[in-house]
């Protein structure tokens, strides 16, 4: 059959600079490419952290898709981590990640993991929220630096990579999607995207037909 008579797949966009969300997507087996959105991640007054990873998740989406003439899907996605509804974002500095590990010490947080999917050709905007209830352990100040000190993650909410050594600090996690607490909820975000019209089954079956047809 010839290449012609295939229909033509959306290319599809990250809109992130984060290494971690570029890994996670990278999990489906499809190619993409990643454009970074210029977004004031700074909260609204009386927002809540919840209602801040969703509205920062759009604008990410919303801000790169405008860089696209043809039709593409676009992924956005933030995540909030929430101390009895103080909004944590990136520390983005040792400071900073020592005083929000403090504060975290010994107690329950959620993460927010909000995923907008944009498609601006079918006029399709889908979102989904992915939320991660996680008990920090006791923590002395000399955990703390040694642990900031090993794997600075000083971009990342809450200042804990869990993916990495920052899961010696957690005591429990508890979540429907092992994905979302690393920054992007893979079956939050698969979901969203079939119903924009693009799976990663079909797409794999669609180019290995391409490359035998």
């Amino acid at each position: 059959m010839p290449v012609s008579a295939f229909p033509a797949l959306p290319r599809l966009v990250l809109g992130s600079s984060s290494p971690y969300r570029r890994e996670l997507l990278a999990r489906l087996g499809q190619p993409f490419e990643s454009r970074s959105p210029d977004v004031d991640e700074t909260p609204l007054a009386g927002e809540v952290p919840m209602a801040l990873a969703c509205r920062l998740a759009e604008a990410k989406a919303r801000e790169v898709a405008r860089g696209f003439d043809e039709d593409v899907i676009v992924i956005g996605s933030d995540q909030v981590a929430d101390l009895d509804g103080q909004a944590l974002g990136k520390p983005g500095h040792h400071a900073a990640a020592r005083d929000q590990l403090r504060a975290l010490s010994g107690r329950v947080a959620r993460f927010h993991t909000a995923v907008c999917v944009m498609r601006p050709k079918t006029g399709q905007l889908l979102q989904a929220l992915s939320s991660v209830t996680v008990q920090f352990r006791a923590l002395g100040d000399a955990d703390i630096e040694t642990y900031l000190l090993r794997e600075q993650p000083y971009d990342c909410a809450g200042s804990a990579k869990c993916e990495g050594l920052g899961i010696v600090l957690l005591e429990r996690i508890d979540s429907d999607d092992p994905t979302a607490l690393v920054g992007l909820p893979l079956i939050a975000t698969s979901r969203l995207l079939r119903e924009a019209g693009w799976d990663p089954l079909q797409a794999s079956s669609t180019a290995t037909e391409r490359d035998h047809g």
